[in-house]
């Protein structure tokens, strides 16, 4: 993986091309000080970098400081409940994933926050599609041949993950429900790497991945790309159909990130970071900085936000349920 390279890269000053704004009406003076924005992962990941791409493009417009704060374990728990314990003046922002926030209220049976209760929806920051791969001389090279040979080859039909509960192992699982392959066999791993190792070698039949990871592999051959688990097609593979329209319509899977303020931030605030986020997200350096790791920019409104939210999050509990994944 390319992703400290790539987070060094963002730091050069991409966005020197971005406008400045004026400050949003009853906002007043917003932000007279710096302004930090947690990340629940590690510094290098496809979050932080988007993070950071972001900050820069704030501080420029702001004349102050963005400052990156990585608080990663626990599954995103530990950074999400620091965020939503923050004081609520805009100061404190969370740049949360969709395990954190829309997953994890299902996984576990306790949770220090409430996804929905104790945060207010900004912006959405990025979609990065989960591709369906498989071994490169797999005798199947789509969805429907796929299934095809796993009925067929029920004693062995497998797909592995890169752990219980993870963006990987959701999708497997939506997979499984949707296409009747209930004799599907799930093989977890630690990680993407080593998953990715035995889906090359063969030992796992098919694994949905992020294409910031599996994408090198399907790009230098080693892996055969089936489809891809967004609605729509990816720039990056055009020519590649989505998993819905290659026999499973409705199927979606993806990882994604958003921004977010503790609850009670004013609301003159939160238009204000909207505003101002969803024109550096929208920023042609942005857009091609997420391209290049596979990723696409999302922007909008907090209220397209919070609705993606709900429809999130009732998704993945009812594949939880139905699969009856625990990580507790």
């Amino acid at each position: 993986m390319e992703l400290r390279s790539i987070a060094a890269g963002c730091a050069l000053g991409m966005l020197a091309a971005v406008p400045q704004a004026a400050t949003a009406q009853g906002a007043g003076a917003y932000p007279d000080r710096a302004v930090r924005i947690i990340v629940p992962y590690p510094a290098g990941g496809s979050t932080d970098i988007l993070t950071r791409l972001l900050g820069q493009g704030l501080t420029k417009r702001w004349g102050q400081a963005v400052v990156v704060e990585n608080r990663g374990g626990a599954s995103g728990i530990i950074g999400t409940e620091a965020a939503a314990r923050a004081d609520p003046d805009g100061y404190t922002l969370l740049m949360n994933g969709s395990g954190p926030h829309t997953v994890n209220i299902s996984l576990f049976e306790k949770l220090p926050y409430n996804p929905t209760r104790d945060f207010a929806p900004i912006v959405r920051g990025m979609t990065i599609p989960l591709l369906m791969v498989a071994p490169a001389d797999a005798p199947y090279n789509d969805v429907k041949s796929y299934i095809a040979w796993a009925k067929q080859n029920q004693a062995t039909a497998n797909y592995c993950s890169i752990g219980p509960g993870s963006p990987s192992h959701l999708a497997g699982e939506l997979f499984k429900s949707m296409s009747g392959l209930d004799h599907l066999t799930h093989v977890p791993y630690k990680g993407s790497g080593p998953a990715i190792i035995d889906t090359i070698s063969g030992t796992c039949n098919m694994m949905f991945d992020a294409a910031l990871s599996s994408g090198p592999q399907v790009k230098n051959g080693k892996l055969k790309l089936l489809a891809i688990g967004t609605e729509q097609r990816d720039p990056s593979w055009p020519n590649t159909p989505t998993v819905s329209e290659s026999g499973l319509p409705g199927f979606s899977a993806y990882t994604w990130s958003g921004l977010f303020a503790p609850a009670g931030t004013p609301p003159a605030v939160i238009k204000k970071i909207q505003q101002d986020a969803d024109a550096v997200l929208g920023s042609p350096e942005v857009k091609k900085a997420l391209l290049e790791q596979g990723a696409q920019t999302g922007g909008g409104t907090s209220e397209d936000l919070a609705r993606f939210v709900d429809s999130e999050i009732a998704k993945w509990a009812k594949v939880i349920k139905d699969s009856h994944i625990t990580v507790n």
